[in-house]
């Protein structure tokens, strides 16, 4: 049932509704994606044994022998190979300075003062014997090679990150979001159109900063610095692809356009998704997990005709034209064919009134510049992703905000449709966090099933928990998050446990384990060796953030997994906001947990009693 179509029949029928619509070749279609990190807790050992077991895989894969491959964490020997002792005190001191409330609380102005004491010179000095030593790689693409090449020879891959940002104030940000998420027709009529709160901006939360924890912020200035951050993550794609022949690189949405479009799209993404289950709930079936929702043809036929939205016969050939419902049934993919990638994209922002019964505009109107602006960033994803695929780099597309999520997802989903034909080139990130994330796991990659392209993911806990939380509460709506770490622990696996258990049946999938939780990191070499999944596929890939949790990284990638570090880099002035926030996280996670900072000092006592004073790796 196009959506177009649709649009088209009840302009005829109600005039007014649609206008200036065509159509595209290709056509969007996904789920209602929402958005990392809950405080970790302390962990417990883990190690797994070496046991010679049979595994048979029911599908791709023949009988075979296989060792389950042993990874001890609490190997200090070998987990710190690649640093030397002055590596090994920089971090103790790091993650012990990260424990101490005052310095953490007011890290930016203990920053600006040592500045001012010292000088530019001796401050970046200090700061790369410290702070930017152990969480950023370098200043540029050639600054950051030694470190790759070294984390390569022990294992470890890079996932490169330019984390330059603007040093905005409260006051500055505020403006700035406002300004780029209101539309003109909302400047004029702020109380016109049926916009729902949670889409729309909010002085209050126009700091996009507050309550985020290792995820980078953009604010929207011109579409100029919009081109200028495609350049900056088209320069990571190639130094990516020139570091290695399997590398990732990590782009954000919010940094590629006008976040207005995402939060509008997410909207009508949303309302028709609510639509389903309204229609679904007549049909007595919204008991039934996302994919069981089936609707039967006939009885959904009748209750849009009796809701007014056309004649049945009009209804029949929606149906009939797009071939859908031949097995009498309509699915929540099905109906997502109803919305299209249309020439005037802001035709794509319709949605369903059930008062009316018509299609109606999300907004009353949109100015030229602001249809412009919606194409270029859709533009923008597509240079991005066939750079990427011309430097054979996987490209991961960040999570963000509940509000603007189930746009990125869906956009994302139409990169992975266009690019993931052949292998998984795109990946897509999931928050583990949410509610919801099970569910859109599962119906992205039965997706992927039906169209036989190749499903890439990315899972995560959630970096934007406090402010999610808060948001919700103020403004009035749900809150997305699930109630507490436990759950989030238990979606995470159940999500985990789905996608493996796929790669095994079909192998059309990719996974990159994104998480310094040895306990997941443990369940996920147990269910590999369960379904028979060997580290030298590839297809299961693990990645933790540059110099955290190391004791996790080393030993999986010199054990065989492919692993990586998410890699940021760029000039110590313009970085200093992604410290700021290294040092806030590290303040939950080493106050959580003493486990890595114990492994740390174990191994420097190690080495003082093995004479090894003046340690320095050998590769």
């Amino acid at each position: 049932m196009s959506y177009m179509r649709l649009v088209s029949t009840l302009a005829r029928v109600n005039p007014g509704v649609a206008r200036n619509s065509a159509v595209l070749p290709g056509r969007f279609r996904s789920t209602v994606s929402s958005p990392k990190t809950q405080e970790e807790k302390d962990l417990d050992e883990c190690t797994v044994e070496t046991v010679p077991v049979e595994l048979i895989s029911h599908t791709r894969r023949p009988l075979t022998q296989l060792n389950k491959v042993e990874v001890d964490f609490n190997n200090t020997k070998e987990a710190y190979r690649s640093k030397d002792n002055k590596e090994l005190l920089r971090s103790l001191l790091v993650f012990k300075l990260c424990t101490v409330d005052v310095l953490v609380d007011k890290n930016k102005e203990l920053m600006d003062l040592c500045k001012k004491l010292l000088g530019q010179r001796m401050f970046e000095k200090l700061m790369k014997m410290t702070f930017y030593g152990q969480f950023v790689a370098g200043e540029d693409h050639n600054a950051i090679k030694p470190l790759i090449r070294k984390n390569q020879a022990f294992g470890v891959g890079a996932v490169l990150d330019y984390s330059v940002e603007e040093d905005l104030t409260q006051e500055e940000a505020e403006k700035k979001e406002m300004d780029s998420c209101v539309s003109e027709a909302e400047k004029e009529s702020p109380d016109a159109g049926h916009r729902e709160r949670k889409y729309k901006a909010h002085r209050q939360f126009g700091d996009r900063r507050g309550g985020v924890i290792s995820a980078r912020t953009y604010f929207y200035a011109d579409e100029a610095k919009c081109d200028n951050q495609m350049e900056t993550f088209i320069n990571c794609i190639k130094a990516s692809g020139g570091a290695s022949s399997d590398g990732f690189s990590a782009i954000k949405m919010t940094a590629l356009g006008r976040p207005q479009f995402l939060l509008q799209f997410s909207e009508v993404l949303v309302k028709w998704r609510q639509f389903f289950n309204f229609l679904s709930a007549q049909q007595g079936k919204s008991d039934m997990t996302v994919l069981e929702q089936k609707l039967e043809l006939d009885q959904l036929k009748e209750s849009l005709s009796e809701l007014g939205f056309a004649a049945k016969d009009d209804i029949d050939n929606w149906f009939t034209g797009e071939k859908l419902g031949l097995s009498g049934t309509i699915d929540l993919l099905d109906w997502n064919n109803l919305i299209n990638d249309t020439t005037k994209i802001s035709n794509l922002l319709m949605v369903p009134n059930l008062q009316t019964g018509q299609l109606e505009p999300l907004l009353r109107m949109f100015t030229s510049e602001e249809e412009r602006q919606m194409k270029r960033m859709l533009q923008r994803m597509d240079v991005l992703a066939k750079h990427a695929k011309e430097n054979g780099v996987r490209l991961m597309v960040d999570a963000e905000q509940t509000y603007f999520q189930p746009a990125i997802s869906r956009l994302t989903l139409e990169m992975q449709r266009k690019f993931n034909t052949e292998k998984p080139l795109v990946f897509n990130t999931y928050q583990c966090y949410l509610k919801e994330a099970y569910d859109n796991v599962t119906v992205d990659m039965e997706l992927s099933r039906r169209e036989g392209w190749h499903f890439g993911a990315k899972l995560v806990r959630g970096a934007y928990m406090y402010q999610e939380r808060a948001r919700a509460k103020e403004i009035g709506y749900e809150d997305p998050i699930n109630p507490d770490y436990e759950a989030t622990n238990k979606m995470y696996h159940k999500c985990l446990e789905y996608i493996l258990e796929d790669i095994e049946h079909r192998g059309r999938a990719n996974i990159m384990v994104a998480s310094h939780n040895e306990d997941s990191v443990k369940f996920t070499l147990e269910k590999m060796n369960e379904l028979g999944l060997s580290p030298t596929e590839n297809e299961v890939y693990f990645g933790q953030l540059l110099g955290m949790c190391d004791q996790i990284s080393f030993p999986l990638g010199q054990a065989g997994f492919p692993v990586y570090k998410y890699v940021p880099y760029g000039p110590v002035n313009e970085v200093i906001p992604y410290l700021s926030r290294r040092a806030q996280e590290n303040r939950g996670f080493m106050k959580g947990s003493q486990r890595e900072r114990a492994l740390l000092w174990a191994e420097l006592k190690r080495r003082m009693l093995a004479g090894e004073f003046f340690y320095k790796p050998v590769y």
